[in-house]
């Protein structure tokens, strides 16, 4: 199994997780040379904050773990496009990769919505890599949603 799939799989895992919790399951991984050094679910009702979506969450947990705030050698990988305040975040921690699985057409930040990483005021832009684990993150996804209708 691919080196990037093997991490997909674990932020798919961390979706499961946070569907489980009544969250939306959308999950990630913040690696460094090979290793997971955080990971993260969506926390928002959990912790009755907007902003404690999986990226901002595992970014947060990898920046502790690091004990510094750029993360230059870290790759992420999220279940599902980033948002626009997600996009940033990725960007002002200098995240080296983002990997994502399904994309947000309505939401998204990164090929969708605002394109973060396109606009000049952007002044990092992650080496990003779309559809990795898509089918399994968006059916994630529906079911959750067709469930909670």
């Amino acid at each position: 199994m691919a080196p990037s799939m093997r991490f997909m799989d674990l932020a798919l895992n961390e979706a499961r997780l946070a569907g489980q919790r009544g969250e939306v399951p959308i999950g990630a991984i913040a690696v460094k040379d090979g290793t997971v050094i955080a990971r993260a679910g969506n926390e928002t009702r959990a912790l009755n904050d907007v902003t404690a979506h999986a990226e901002i969450l595992a970014i947060r947990r990898a920046a502790s773990h690091m004990g510094q705030e750029r993360l230059n050698d870290v790759d992420l990988y999220v279940t599902l496009e980033p948002c626009a305040m997600c996009a940033a975040a990725i960007s002002f921690a200098r995240i080296r990769r983002l990997y994502y699985g399904a994309e947000d057409e309505k939401g998204g930040g990164v090929h969708h919505g605002a394109r973060f990483y396109s606009q000049p005021t952007c002044h990092h832009a992650p080496d990003v890599y779309a559809g990795i684990g898509e089918k399994e993150a968006a059916a994630l996804l529906k079911q959750f949603f067709t469930e909670k209708r």
